[in-house]
């Protein structure tokens, strides 16, 4: 096959080809997917240096499991499902590793625990992505309603707004945002 057939053909059919024992076809899946599964172990991991050992121990299971692939799903969300398993067993094999005393100890305040503390911090990271990516009269409401808890009425009298306007920007914004984050799972 030549470059640009490559380039131009859909991840079923790489998948096809990479079945038939064409590794070029593995190698052209690989650079589409690579970035975005190694941006979702950064994320997840805060930057640590296990995200591209996670990157490689995920594409070696699709590898070795693409005979199990099904076209019923996007092969993006099939390797993202992979992905987001390979991360769960590098948690789990990480609390393993811990002493005892350690993993089942109860924080001694009402603190966050470390991990808490890293979800939280990606929580937030992400959230504030998928908000800078909203108009900003969209922005302004979802702030004032979901981080600085105004009421609708609250916000109705500081915009200057009817309360149906407000509720129903409200709604189309959290609409949006959802949309966003379903669109960003998805790349």
């Amino acid at each position: 096959m030549e470059i640009d057939d490559y380039i131009v053909a859909d991840d079923r059919r790489l998948v096809e080809l990479v079945l038939a024992g064409d590794d070029a076809a593995f190698a052209y899946l690989f650079d589409r997917y690579r970035d975005a599964i190694r941006r979702l172990f950064v994320q997840r991991l805060c930057g640590s240096d296990d995200a591209d050992d996670l990157l490689q121990e995920t594409f070696i299971k699709v590898y070795i499991n693409l005979n199990r692939y099904r076209p019923d799903y996007t092969f993006g969300q099939w390797i993202y499902t992979i992905a987001r398993n390979t991360f769960i067993d590098y948690v789990r094999r990480r609390q393993e590793e811990q002493p005892i005393d350690e993993r089942f100890a109860a924080p001694a305040s009402g603190a966050p625990t470390p991990e808490e503390s890293v979800i939280n911090l990606q929580r937030r990271s992400q959230i504030e992505y998928y908000l800078s990516q909203l108009p900003p009269r969209y922005r302004r409401l979802v702030e004032m309603r979901f981080f600085d808890e105004y009421s609708y009425e609250e916000i109705a009298v500081k915009l200057s707004l009817p309360l149906g306007t407000v509720k129903t920007q409200i709604h189309r914004a959290r609409e949006r945002m959802c949309r966003l984050i379903a669109e960003g799972e998805r790349s």
